[in-house]
């Protein structure tokens, strides 16, 4: 038993539990706290939102949200006080002297992750204090820089900064009820202070509908986490690290680590799902009205569940899945990079602050430069389909049964096979790990990359007098596609992966 098992006083039992369920106990205490959001929604419904006294309001989402901190990670519950408490202090000292206050917070907080994640990392995907604080990282750099937005003049101001600007800071209770807010502090959503305080003051409480949209997110995430548990029984991590996975037939490896991917991709979708149906029964998600005039509650949703599954590119898995977290990345690092005017290097520094901000690994660096790589190649796929090949046999290909047939089977086998490349560095992390797997699919995922460039630049250079403007509209296309990367992750349309 280590350290921080012997802190947790409820260690013994949850063993019992958690063994007699077949998961590890860090993620049965995971699951428990998220569905714990549902009671803590009922409560407040219909004991708290109808006192008028808000510090009740405050008081309340503070301790339940530290308590199931505790709960899940004991005495390291600290780690995240301090960083709550540092924040609050650099505002009330630094907060006039905008640029220094934005360094020293960005800084310290990024540092303090880092260091969290040098000393507790490992092989696997930890589920350590580490996971909450990295959402909590994110919140108090964005809300720094909302703090600091409400220093400006309106007219300074973009549409995003001043739906978040914040012209008075909150107090100290404030900000830790917004901090350990109970179905946002462990896997998310972001959410910024203004729409806590919006919620608090009952601004969404007319709106009904609530609480049916919060159930159907329920069971969307309960669905979904019942077919990732059954699909890794089938097909588990350990299987793509072994010999026998390597002796199977190339068209079955392939298939076999899409469908693992998927299944893998179905964790993170669960979690959040049920998440966002406990933060809709609770009443913080209003977005508007929908087309139809009827209330919205897609406010913090962090995947789109239809682009998800209907999907055919790995752009559309990049528009659908961690929506939430692409949005605050959009606003508060890519956009605010508009000084540097290049579009480009400020996807890069955005993709790789992403990497930074998960951790040391070398599969989430392979993994945000795979995303850059395909998405990039597969805009250069459909404009040369457009430009080149549809022009020239389109009014056959576009007449035929077999041809639509094929392009659908293409299409959607691309997706499932894609993924799998795409997602196994993020999975296994380490290099040593990694790199078997894609050993054992023989290097399928940059063998096309290669190919398709190597065909690409080629056909450019022998046929330029025909495809002068495809290759001159090459540049514009990537500068497009960071723009559309990070707009359509807005929480819109939202969503959630």
């Amino acid at each position: 038993m280590t350290e921080f098992e012997e802190d947790l006083p409820h260690n013994g039992l949850m063993d019992v539990i958690a063994s007699g369920v077949g998961v590890p106990v860090e993620a049965l205490r995971l699951l428990l706290t998220i569905l714990a959001g549902y009671p803590v929604a009922a409560f407040y419904q219909k004991f708290i939102a109808v006192i008028a006294d808000k510090t009740v309001h405050h008081m309340f989402f503070a301790g339940c949200g530290a308590g199931l901190c505790y709960f899940n990670y004991g005495r390291d519950t600290y780690h995240s006080l301090i960083a709550i408490l540092t924040t609050y202090f650099l505002v009330l000292l630094l907060r006039k002297k905008t640029q220094i206050f934005l360094a020293i917070n960005f800084i310290f907080h990024m540092s303090y992750l880092l260091l969290g994640y040098f000393y507790t990392s490992s092989n696997d995907y930890d589920i350590l204090w580490t996971m909450p604080h990295c959402i909590l990282v994110l919140r108090m750099i964005g809300y720094g820089f909302d703090i600091t937005d409400g220093l400006k003049e309106e007219s300074e101001l973009s549409k995003d900064q001043k739906e978040t600007a914040l012209k008075e800071p909150p107090s100290l209770l404030e900000l830790l009820a917004f901090s350990y807010f109970p179905s946002g502090f462990l896997v998310g959503p972001q959410f910024p202070f203004r729409r806590y305080k919006a919620f608090v003051d009952g601004k969404f409480r007319q709106h009904e509908g609530n609480v049916e949209a919060g159930v159907r997110r329920f069971g969307a995430g309960a669905f979904y986490l019942v077919v990732c548990q059954v699909g890794l029984k089938y097909l588990p991590d350990s299987y793509f690290l072994t010999p026998e996975f390597a002796q199977v037939s190339f068209v079955k490896r392939i298939y076999f680590l899409g469908f693992w991917a998927k299944f893998s991709l179905y964790k993170y979708i669960s979690c959040w799902l049920l998440t966002e149906g406990a933060l809709i029964c609770i009443g913080l998600t209003y977005k508007g009205e929908d087309k139809n005039g009827q209330p919205d509650w897609s406010g913090c949703s962090n995947v789109k569940l239809k682009l998800l599954e209907t999907g055919n590119t790995m752009e559309h898995y990049v528009q659908s899945f961690n929506v939430n977290t692409n949005q605050w990345v959009g606003q508060y690092i890519y956009k605010r990079l508009k000084f540097l005017n290049n579009r480009t290097i400020s996807y890069g520094a955005a993709l790789g602050f992403l990497a930074v901000w998960h951790g040391y690994h070398s599969g989430y660096y392979m993994t945000f430069l795979m995303e850059y790589m395909v998405v990039s190649t597969e805009k250069q796929i459909t404009r040369f389909y457009t430009k080149v090949v549809l022009p020239q046999w389109g009014h056959i290909l576009n007449n035929s049964d077999i041809y639509k047939l094929l392009y659908f089977i293409t299409l959607k086998s691309y997706n499932v096979v894609y993924m799998g490349w795409c997602l196994t560095a993020f999975v296994f992390l380490k290099y040593e790990r990694w790199i078997v797997v894609y050993g054992a699919v023989s290097y399928y995922g940059f063998t096309f990359l290669v190919l398709w460039a190597a065909f690409y630049h080629t056909y450019n250079h022998f046929f330029r007098s025909s495809t002068r403007k495809l290759a001159g509209e090459d540049q514009k296309l990537q500068d497009n596609n960071t723009d559309k990367l990070v707009e359509e992750k807005k929480p819109e349309d939202k969503k959630s992966e």
